[in-house]
């Protein structure tokens, strides 16, 4: 476990409150978001921008760190990952959001709210959570894969294909969806292999495969060959190295949500933490985005994600508001008589 670097970025307490909604007076935070990736910092805008006091907790492990460039993301189209993350806390910080470099270790709750503890310090008091914590890929222990993960050992045809068009590909048979990921990158190159590895194929497999012009490479895989600092190809237990330029694979994924199961944040039969449509889990005030709940949302999935979160919050916030506003005014004494209307009276 890291120690906390108190790193904290923006004006949040210079943020103009309006005191009629009783916010003023609460001390906590608004919203706590877990996670500084495409998921959390687009939640974190929204709030900001809704005069929201919010802050931003990250330990700096971006699931796609290993990638050079990001795709699919429409105007951002080719950037590096860590650039997107750089100009989301410009863009965060802005709008009064505290950006805290560190690593939370547990959330618990606290009346109408939560702590957020922090590793080494502080709590960080909060109406509201939104845990985008993300995931983190499960590789097979293959002597020399985890060192070209994210550069020429893939995952997604559509984050990386067109970059590898036209080339000599391979498809490791380390897990059941090998044969349909092998059937998918056909439409990006002519010469395309499924390395079996320990990949059982049903008959039915290889003549999909066959039809497809894939081509069956048996054997178990030793070790991946690289030189130069590129891939060469795929060595098997046979002692052959199969050419290949650029693999996918398909990685175990391991959602990082020690925090929500923490809070006994209900599970789907899946294992991953249950949640509506806009990330709300089953403990109220509790929201999961991105690939903490998701493991299939790209990044602009996930941004848009922490979008919509964003605004589930603040509505539920809203509504929070006025019940206060509602029970101080009704304390304040005595209603106003309404007037009553005055009827138009026929000449």
């Amino acid at each position: 476990m890291s120690e906390a670097t108190d790193t904290v970025t923006g004006t949040a307490t210079d943020a103009v409150v309006d005191t009629a909604t009783d916010t003023a007076a609460d001390e906590r935070y608004d919203a706590v978001v877990v996670g500084a990736g495409a998921a959390g910092l687009n939640a974190a805008l929204v709030l900001g921008r809704a005069r929201r006091r919010v802050a931003v907790v990250d330990a700096g492990e971006p699931r796609n760190a290993p990638a050079a460039h990001m795709y699919g993301f429409l105007s951002r189209d080719g950037l590096p990952p860590a650039a997107l993350l750089e100009i989301g806390r410009e863009e965060v910080a802005r709008y009064g959001v505290d950006l805290i470099d560190a690593r939370v270790e547990h959330i618990e709750p606290a009346g109408d709210g939560y702590l957020v503890h922090l590793a080494g310090g502080p709590v960080l008091p909060a109406r509201r959570i939104v845990v985008a914590t993300g995931l983190r890929d499960g590789l097979p222990e293959l002597p020399g894969l985890a060192e070209r993960w994210g550069r020429d050992v893939l995952h997604c045809p559509y984050c990386h294909g067109w970059e590898v068009r036209d080339r000599p590909l391979g498809v490791l048979g380390t897990g059941p969806g090998a044969v349909n990921q092998a059937l998918l990158l056909r439409q990006w190159s002519a010469d395309v292999v499924l390395l079996a590895h320990t990949l059982v194929l049903t008959g039915a497999d290889r003549e999909r495969l066959a039809a497809r012009g894939v081509r069956v490479v048996e054997g178990r895989i030793v070790r991946l060959v690289s030189d130069g600092g590129r891939l060469r190809g795929v060595e098997l237990d046979s002692g052959q190295v199969v050419p290949r330029e650029a693999v996918f694979l398909f990685p175990q994924p391991v959602p990082r949500d020690a925090l929500l199961f923490g809070l006994d944040c209900e599970r789907g039969e899946d294992g991953w933490v249950t949640t509506d449509r806009t990330g709300r889990t089953s403990l109220p005030g509790v929201w999961a985005v991105g690939n903490v709940a998701d493991p299939r949302a790209q990044v602009v999935v996930a941004a848009g994600a922490g979008a919509a979160a964003a605004f589930a919050l603040d509505h539920d916030l809203a509504a929070e508001d006025v019940e206060r506003a509602l029970a101080r005014h009704r304390a304040s004494g005595p209603a106003v008589p309404a007037v009553p209307a005055v009827s138009a009276v026929s000449a």
